[in-house]
């Protein structure tokens, strides 16, 4: 039945694409819309009952590709990423139904959508090479076309898509150069067939494919300092792809490298987990550096998104590591805690996209220095807004608070393993966890209060409305799906651990008792997220009730009200209020070497006298440093050659011959 649903929801997928490309405009957005739906609920279903009776199925047809033929596998592992996918599928299916009347989008597009979201469910379950590497090429080229979409309006989003181009094929072709070594070594090109054989290859050659792949999947995850295409794809995307690129996409490259690097080589060696640790812990500092500094929301979102798979990638490599150095337990609660975090990502950063495409459409801009006073205008997407927020800041009832404590319980009891470089890595990854929680919750206290409190700052804003109920019913199943992880994680747990075994090369014990709560086995450490949200809940209750009845009994409820946010002023304007701008900059003066923002200060002087200024413009941009210092010395390198090369073909039949003869010379050279 499950192989039967799941192939079910890839059909349907495809028929909406089908739909999409040929219905008329009215109907074919409703029609793509209703299939998509369709094929994520399939695909879930598919994949929850394998994770939930742990039982793997396999399957190959020779009709579809030449010579290889299709695999397709789906176990806990793979099933727990599709379940991921199709949730925020459907999410991002329902937003698109309301989004498409706002944006129009096109033939192109409205097709392109549920293929991209057919090869995300299609991506975790190949089980052979070819299979691997054609559906996630077309991952890479539907996605790559919906983000062209509006090429030619905005010169942004073809520079976006020219840095996704380039950066995405340049890790597809490192992860097929791996696994084609694996390939050849092993004798089949079934993943069963590697896996099979993995303990016959050589440590350097397992290394060299675990590198290779790892370039690959953490450019398509976005680790820093292969993520220079993420801040620039996400922001001038459809809203609906952002959420699935962000919910959804990323998350394979952290399926590859757990797939490549514990099933297919076995474990490895200590110094490749440390090497996951090391780029985890770059990620999540500088993305949560230029989430707390950006100004832009789609692109702050995009920014959280490179911290927060920072912080998977330090739980997939102290797994790893713990793993390698025998403390099988540690390494399973490493595991799943990022495999939880990773699951929670995809809900709360899906939700937060989709929040950010209702802001930008009801207010027609994605700054937050022009935005103000929403939370009137817009309550049920400020609601939403919020929960996503409160998630990814980890506060508790929240779902992100649960796999964060999941993530730091598992680093901290690493410390009892004697390897020095591993007890240093989880000690960095400690560091790195509490830094990012700060910069997270900075960010989207910038977020949430410039943009939906206050007064609005522009006209746009004080005329925004809420959007369709298509879109906020998307926000809100995702939404709902954050607060219900967070009051009880424990739903989760028996899934999680089904795929944690399947991900690790050696079976490790449960890591967890069953409850609602967080409960650890084996080493000291548990808590009830329902009993801490009943607390606070009740803390908040009294102290209310306590403020009323002094207020009845004192003279305060005869004193002079005043406007929330004003400060005790009688009159307050927008202009008077913090900006995001103004709210990172002590932030940035901390971090000002790491962040390097630019200052641009023009006054325009009255023509009667230099000493009166007539306008004052400042502009303020923070680029990303590494794209600067890594990447565009490169880029002008290559546009330097490509000009020299243009001067060479210049029509003379001299020259022609000259090139002719000297390539016929190296070549007998060669050859002697």
């Amino acid at each position: 039945m499950s192989e039967a649903a799941y192939l079910i929801g890839l059909g349907a997928a495809g028929a909406a694409a089908l739909l999409g490309a040929t219905l008329p405009a009215r109907r074919r957005v409703l029609g793509a819309a209703l299939l998509s739906s369709a094929a994520c609920v399939c695909a879930f279903l598919a994949a929850g009952q394998v994770l939930v009776s742990g039982h793997a199925w396999s399957a190959h047809s020779a009709e579809v590709l030449p010579l290889t033929g299709v695999s397709l596998s789906l176990d806990p592992l793979s099933a727990l990423f599709v379940a991921a996918a199709a949730v925020v599928g459907l999410a991002a299916s329902c937003y698109a139904i309301g989004y498409a009347a706002h944006s129009a989008p096109s033939r192109t597009a409205t097709a392109m959508l549920p293929a991209f979201l057919g090869s995300l469910l299609l991506v975790p379950a190949a089980s052979s090479v070819a299979t691997f590497m054609v559906a996630w090429e077309l991952m890479a080229l539907t996605s790559l076309l919906l983000l062209l979409n509006e090429h030619r309006q905005r010169k942004e989003a073809r520079d976006a898509a020219q840095w996704y181009a380039a950066m995405t094929h340049v890790g597809a072709a490192a992860i097929l150069l791996g696994l084609l070594l694996l390939a050849t070594h092993a004798g089949g090109q079934t993943f069963a067939a590697i896996a099979a054989h993995r303990g016959q290859l050589s440590v350097a050659l397992r290394s060299a494919v675990f590198v290779l792949t790892l370039v690959g999947f953490a450019s398509k995850a976005g680790a820093v300092p292969l993520h220079v295409w993420l801040p620039r794809a996400h922001p001038e995307a459809p809203s609906p792809v952002s959420a699935l690129m962000s919910g959804a996409m990323v998350n394979l490259g952290i399926y590859g490298i757990i797939r490549v690097g514990e099933d297919l080589l076995g474990g490895g060696v200590l110094w490749w987990w440390l090497a996951v640790v090391a780029l985890g812990v770059v990620s999540a500092v500088f993305g949560a550096l230029h989430a707390a500094a950006s100004a832009d929301v789609k692109r702050l979102l995009a920014y959280s998104t490179v911290d927060n798979i920072g912080l998977i990638l330090v739980g997939v490599g102290a797994a790893g590591a713990l793993a390698v150095s025998g403390e099988r337990l540690l390494a399973a609660l490493a595991l799943l805690a990022a495999l939880f975090h990773l699951v929670n990502h995809a809900l709360f950063k899906g939700c937060l996209f989709l929040g950010a495409g209702a802001l930008q459409h009801a207010t027609g801009t994605r700054d937050l220095d022009r935005l103000g006073g929403l939370a009137r205008r817009m309550p049920v997407t400020a609601a939403l807004f919020g929960i996503g927020a409160l998630s990814i800041s980890a506060l508790p009832g929240f779902n992100g608070f649960a796999s964060e404590w999941l993530l730091l319980e598992s680093l901290l009891h690493g410390f009892a393993d004697h390897t020095d470089a591993t007890v240093v890595a989880l000690l960095i990854g400690v560091a790195a966890l509490a830094i990012t929680g700060g910069l997270t919750a900075a960010a989207f206290v910038k977020a949430l209060g410039v943009g939906f409190l206050g007064q609005p700052r522009t006209a746009g804003a004080a005329s925004a409305r809420e959007v369709a109920p298509s879109m906020l019913v998307g926000m809100a199943l995702l939404a709902a799906s954050c607060i219900a992880l967070g009051i009880a994680p424990g739903v989760l747990l028996p899934v999680l651990e089904r795929a944690t075994a399947s991900g690790l090369a050696v079976r490790p014990p449960s890591p967890l008792r069953a409850g609602l709560g967080l409960d650890l086995a084996g080493v000291s450490g548990a808590i009830e997220p329902a009993l801490v949200v009943a607390g606070l809940l009740g803390a908040l209750v009294l102290a209310w009730a306590l403020v009323r009845l002094s207020a009845r009994r004192s003279a305060l409820r005869h004193a002079r009200t005043a406007e929330a946010w004003g400060c005790g002023r009688e009159l307050q304007t927008a202009r008077m209020e913090v900006t995001a701008t103004s709210f990172a900059e002590p932030l940035q003066r901390v971090f000002v070497d790491v962040l390097r923002p630019d200052h641009d200060l023009e006054v325009t002087h009255v023509a009667e006298s230099r000493f009166f200024p007539q306008a004052i413009s400042y502009q303020h941009r923070i680029d990303d440093g590494l794209e600067r210092v890594l990447y565009r010395p490169v880029i002008d390198a290559v546009s330097a050659w490509g000009r020299l090369a243009r001067r060479v073909p210049n029509g003379s039949v001299h020259r022609y011959l000259a090139f002719g003869f000297v390539a016929l010379v190296l070549i007998l050279v060669v050859l002697a």
